[in-house]
């Protein structure tokens, strides 16, 4: 399998056991490149446009230009990362983005936000087994600083998750969600 199968196969939200050698090896080449591009994202200053451009050289798509990040950012992958018009995500982000992390327009991601897409089987079996599930962020999509948003949850359109929430579930859209795990407290109209 050649890489870019292999980003294929990940995007497919098919698991990687810790025993398949050929995959580990081809996840850890993902890893190390997702690596020394943040690292150089986050060691030196760089200019709002340079900034789309380690984004789309990350992704490996053309990120739109209203994007905006302030780093830190950190990733595991990189590739798998889907971000829409008018994004921000403010420093200290810590994306997991195996399983496929979407961020719709006009989206805000708040300080120190770590979205995760990956869970390990329960079983000594399966422990070192990791299986995707994708995060799915609607438009206009508020995440306050230090949330938690795990995997397989979809946050509905201009849904707000309150800082320090961890997001086990689904969010609604037009809603406020807020708490550990995080529950729905208010609707928006």
């Amino acid at each position: 399998m050649n890489m870019e199968e292999f980003i294929e196969f990940c995007k497919e939200g098919n698991p990687i056991s810790g025993e398949d050698k050929e995959l580990h090896g081809l996840l850890t080449q993902c890893s190390f490149e997702a690596q020394r591009i943040t690292m150089d994202l986050n060691t030196s200053y760089h200019s709002k446009e340079e900034i789309v451009e380690i984004f789309s050289e990350l992704t490996g798509y053309k990120v739109d230009s209203s994007f905006m990040c302030f780093p830190s950012f950190y990733t595991d992958f990189g590739k798998n990362i889907t971000i829409g018009k008018n994004v921000f995500f403010n420093t200290g982000c810590s994306f997991q983005d195996r399983g496929g992390i979407f961020v719709g327009n006009g989206s805000l991601i708040g300080m120190n936000v770590t979205i995760s897409t990956l869970n390990h089987g329960l079983s000594i079996e399966t422990r070192n087994t990791t299986y995707p599930l994708p995060v799915k962020i609607g438009e206009n999509v508020w995440i306050g600083s230090s949330s938690s948003i795990l995997p397989g949850v979809t946050i509905g359109d201009n849904a707000v998750v309150a800082a320090g929430a961890v997001v086990t579930k689904d969010v609604p859209q037009n809603t406020v969600v807020a708490g550990v795990p995080a529950k729905v407290i208010k609707k928006l109209v």
